[in-house]
Parts: C-alpha cells; structure tokens; sequence
C-alpha cells in the first residue's frame, strides 16, 4: 500500500483561517480569493481537491493549462475558471472559451484572436495580464498605450474584461525592493486604466507569500495556492497546518553487522549491529525532492547532490513515523526505496510508516485519500 493522505479537518482549518485572513485585511472591500488548483491540485489531486474548495465555498479556481480546465468543466465543476496562462492558438482558444473558460491575454496579437471569436457569437471573459518584472506572460507594465486600446478593442467587441493581474518573482521575503517595485509598476497601470475611465472588477497581483508578506497589497482579489497546503515560503504564522501525509506498508525488516555499507555512495556505515526496515518509496515518488532540486542547470544540481551527501556527515535526519514512534532514515535516498533504522524495536513487514512530504512533488500514480 502507498497513498498520499489528506486530512479533510486540517484542509478545512487551513481554507477557514485563509478566508478570515483576507477578511481582516481588507474589512472595507469584498476581496475574492482565486484559488490555484494546477499541479494537479497542488499535489492533492486536481479533482477532489477543486471539489473540496467549492464545497467549502471557494468560488473561484485557476488553472495552467487548458488540460486541466477542461477536466474540471467534464467534472461538472460550474464555478469561474480563470486560465492563468495565455493561449495563442485560435483552435484551443476557441475550445476554452467554448467551456466557459475566463482567458488571459496579453497582446494586439492575442486580443484579435479573441475579437475575432467575440464577433462569432461566444461570450467571453478575460483577464488582462501585465509583465512588472517576473518575465513570463504579460504586457510589459510601461507599455500603456498599448494595454488600454486593448483593452478599449476587447470591451468595442464585448468582450467582458473581468480582471487584470500581474505575478510576483520574490515576495517569499519582507521589504523586498524588487516586489514593491513590481506593485508599483502595477499600480501605475492601474492608475492609467482608471485615468481612462475603464472599470475592471478583479484586480490581483498577490500570491500566497504576497497575500502573508505584503498584505498591504491585496487590492481586490487574491490568488492562494501553496498557503492552502500549509506549505507556504512566509515569515507571517496564521495557523496553517500542512496538508499531505504518505504512507506505506514496510516491505522487509532484516538484521546487518557492524560497519556495514547502507545504500549509495558508501556515506553511511552501521556503527553497531542493527535492524533495519525497507520502505518501497523513493525520490521517483517525490520523497525528499524540492523545487530547488528541478529548478536550475545541471550544475546546480550536482550541487545539491554535494550538499545532500555532506548533510549526512552533518547528522541532518530525515525521520519517519512508524507505530507513532519517530526513527530515522539513513543513508541515500534511493528511486524506489529508503532505509530506516528501527534497531531495538518490534517493527514488522507490513507496518504501517508515516512520511513528512511536500504533495506537490508525489507521483501522480499514487492514490490520494482525503480522511477525517
């Protein structure tokens, strides 16, 4: 057995303590919390988890891709549906607008596909996005002219422009100056568009550690992924609690000698003799794998196999649970197994282990279990 398991308390705690959290810092306007839902849910499977949200009263989801929009909608989940990145092909445009999908866009290019599909009849819903510094999708944020005859071309064609966003690059940390910078840019835009008389409703720069280190900043929606997993990179505490556990039956226990060699790279040495127990889980399963790891060119990745090999010199311990007793792992981390040290325990095959893991990186082949 091996399944990722979602406590629907702690879930439920962490969507309650980020929806009084928005309430208190902007108790004078309705702020909407958009709740991301890629990633396959963030880890915790895309489709129970969009359903636990709106069962929880979440209104507003958002995906990455079309892929994901679409198994939503196939879902019968009928809330908006905000594609967070843009779609430059007319053909797959058309089967989002079709499904009641609200778009990104950002470009003259873009909104002519959309213009053109308005003039077919589909009613449409877009969010504008601006490029403030992050370099991904968007308008770049001192392109003004061009951003409001945009949007003036989309509204002509009646083309509902519900939002319009930007994303931060580096608001896991306070006092930034790169973040302010990009909210300022962003304000300007905004500043501009209502210079222009144009009225947009949903207007949202704030991810989750901006929402925690920035609240200042909410404006009128909000966009929470990671916070709602409790796995959020913020120096601000509201009581998250992380969300997934995996769990697997302990494959094999056996006895080795002293000084004897456990897993890759000859790092770890029995002292004693001892008893060890094998989990079939490995890094194929996202065990022990960060963003950190997946992120950056290959030597950055050397990197940190250096540093990982130098943690276990430095008595850094990865533990797991087993019969709610805390053991530690030892030695590397292998692809489909690791190795704990349960010397001086009753611990038997098909145990049950508990292991601390970030959902986002588990396979997706893994079953998840929401439990109370």
């Amino acid at each position: 057995m091996k399944q990722l398991v979602v406590s629907i308390e702690d879930l439920k705690h962490n969507i309650n303590q980020i929806k009084n959290y928005v309430s208190s810092i902007s108790p004078d306007t309705k702020c909407t919390i958009i709740a991301i839902v890629k990633g396959n849910g963030y880890g915790l499977d895309l489709i129970k988890y969009s359903k636990f949200l709106v069962q929880n009263g979440i209104e507003y989801l958002a995906v990455a891709t079309l892929d994901e929009a679409l198994i939503l909608r196939k879902e019968k989940i009928t809330k908006n549906i905000l594609m967070l990145s843009v779609i430059n092909n007319q053909k797959e445009l058309e089967e989002a607008v079709k499904n009641n999908i609200t778009i990104t866009t950002d470009s003259k290019e873009n909104v002519q596909i959309i213009n053109n599909l308005a003039n077919k009849g589909y009613k449409i819903k877009t969010h504008i996005k601006v490029d403030t510094g992050f370099g991904r999708y968007g308008f770049i944020y001192n392109d003004y002219e061009n951003i409001i005859n945009c949007i003036k071309s989309l509204q002509e064609n009646a083309v509902e422009v519900e939002g319009i966003f930007s994303h931060f690059s580096l608001a896991y940390y306070k006092n930034n100056k790169h973040t302010i910078n990009q909210f300022n840019r962003f304000k300007k835009v905004l500043d501009i568009i209502k210079e222009n008389n144009i009225d947009i409703k949903l207007k949202h720069i704030c991810n989750s550690p901006g929402i925690l280190n920035y609240p200042e900043m909410h404006l009128t929606a909000v966009r929470i992924g990671s916070a709602f997993v409790g796995r959020v990179a913020a120096q601000k505490n509201i009581g998250l609690k992380k969300i997934g556990k995996l769990i697997v039956d302990v494959a094999e226990v056996k006895q080795v000698p002293a000084n004897f060699n456990i897993s890759y790279l000859n790092v770890y040495k029995t002292k004693r003799q001892s008893k060890i127990a094998i989990l079939p889980v490995g890094y194929k399963d996202g065990y022990n794998v960060s963003q950190k790891n997946d992120m950056y060119r290959i030597i950055n990745k050397i990197r940190k196999i250096i540093v990982a090999v130098k943690s276990l010199f430095k008595k850094e311990k990865l533990i797991v649970v087993i019969n709610e007793k805390k053991y530690d792992i030892i030695g590397t981390i292998g692809m489909y197994h690791v190795i704990v040290d349960v010397t001086g325990s009753h611990i038997e095959s098909g145990d049950i282990a508990e292991l601390e893991i970030n959902p986002v990186y588990i396979n997706k082949e893994i079953e998840r279990k929401y439990k109370n």
